[in-house]
């Protein structure tokens, strides 16, 4: 069974124009949401073997404080201009390439397609979980899949159980 993590950037700073939505930085909130984030995918969620993301700086602020926090064995990371703004069908292409040695991705990428390749790869998983999932994918927000497929090639729509999704507001409540 492989292990999906899908992990939306967190909240990002529209203060200054001259800059592209590409070196758009995150803002204080997503800052801090970054780290809650972090530490919650380093307490309670699979280790990721691979780390793909978006170049886009709001995915690598993201995940910045993530790899002070994994530890070893720390994941190979792919920093990828594909990602940036990828629907569904490039996400999922994307997944379908993983080298099958590899148990454990965490995606880092931007909605809709993240939102969009998460519902799609869920048909089942605890109904809350469901129900948030396909209500909203805020900034920051974490998806964690099982695939049944063994393979990375046969992963496909509806082939994955939601075992969570986390905002980073409910990491506040606890």
């Amino acid at each position: 069974m492989k292990a999906i993590l899908l992990l939306r950037h967190a909240k990002s700073a529209w203060s200054d124009p001259r800059l592209s939505d590409h070196d758009r930085p995150l803002n204080r909130r997503g800052e801090q949401a970054a780290k809650a984030m972090a530490d919650e995918i380093a307490r309670n969620a699979p280790h990721p073997d691979l780390i793909l993301c978006s170049t886009a700086t709001r995915t690598r602020q993201t995940l910045a404080p993530l790899i002070a926090r994994l530890g070893a064995p720390a994941p190979k990371i792919s920093l990828e201009d594909e990602l940036y703004l990828a629907a569904e069908d490039a996400l999922l292409a994307r997944l379908q390439a993983v080298d099958d040695a590899v148990g454990s991705v965490l995606l880092i990428g931007h909605n809709d397609g993240i939102w969009e390749l998460a519902t799609a790869l869920a048909d089942r998983g605890p109904a809350p979980a469901l129900a948030a999932l396909r209500e909203k994918y805020p900034t920051g927000a974490l998806a964690v899949l099982r695939a049944r497929p063994d393979r990375w090639s046969d992963l496909a729509a509806g082939t994955a159980e939601l075992a969570a999704f986390v905002r980073p507001r409910d990491l506040t409540r606890r």
